[in-house]
């Protein structure tokens, strides 16, 4: 299974806020040996968020969607998931109970009575709503919770929330996931061009079943200077052959020098 990342929120693409949720779920993922295979960030468009989302569950991807879940007219993933999933709209009886537990212990440090029938308490359980058949993803921060359809995990576009209920969906749905055997091995290219390397580069993925190969050039940086840092990856008995091909046919290229520090 691929690991799929969908952020949302028109505050990521206009730059009021930065996006700190791609770079969490790749450290998330990687301390259980996975690694994410796409990212996507959608602004608060309804059609958009839904044509993501249909995508998603019509994968075999286990997805994460963070943002957008709460009750706000400018929060629309809640919606857009049932509308993806062709499913109406409910209050789930266990997110009902969890908000309005909050709701009590709000009440209570405000030393104010709790009003269940209150409109703002009323209005509150609208984060409660999820597309029929979801299930729950406890909210450690404030007890709001997240909610799951199959494989595709919707979570609050709050860091502080997100990535601790993100971490709870992997060890408590995927604790058996095994990751695929994966190695990736670099090294460091100097005195060439990429246009030079691009048929050797070819001829590595052609020979060696499964191997991808990725160059990535830098033309400032403060200690090497301009250089590639030439790498493969992929099964690592396969990707240790290609690299060591790599190696003997960077030495027999003349003008350029490498290293693997």
């Amino acid at each position: 299974m691929a690991f799929g990342l969908i952020v949302v929120g028109d505050e990521i693409l206009s730059g009021r806020r930065q996006d700190k949720h791609l770079s969490r779920a790749i450290d998330i993922l990687a301390a259980r040996g996975h690694s994410l295979a796409w990212c996507e960030v959608i602004g608060d468009d309804r059609a958009r968020i839904t044509a993501s989302l249909k995508r998603a569950f019509e994968s075999a991807d286990v997805v994460f969607s963070c943002g957008g879940i709460g009750a706000t007219p400018d929060d629309h993933t809640r919606q857009c998931a049932a509308a993806a999933l062709q499913r109406p709209l409910a209050l789930h009886p266990e997110a009902k109970q969890l908000i309005e537990q909050r709701m009590q212990e709000m009440a209570a440090e405000k030393g104010v009575a709790f009003e269940p029938a209150h409109p703002d308490n009323i209005h509150r359980l609208n984060m409660g709503v999820f597309p029929e058949g979801a299930q729950i993803i406890p909210n450690p921060y404030n007890r709001i919770p997240g909610f799951s359809v199959g494989d595709v995990h919707f979570l609050p576009g709050f860091p502080v929330m997100a990535h601790p209920m993100m971490e709870w969906v992997l060890d408590t749905h995927y604790p058996a996931l095994k990751p695929a055997p994966f190695e990736e091995l670099a090294l460091y290219v100097e005195g060439g061009v990429e246009a030079q390397l691009t048929p050797l580069m070819l001829e590595v993925e052609q020979r060696f079943d499964g191997v991808r190969i990725f160059s990535l050039p830098s033309v400032d940086h403060p200690q090497r200077g301009k250089h590639i840092e030439l790498g493969v990856k992929g099964e690592p008995d396969q990707a240790r052959l290609a690299f060591a091909f790599l190696q003997q046919a960077l030495q027999a290229m003349p003008g350029l020098t490498w290293s693997t520090e």
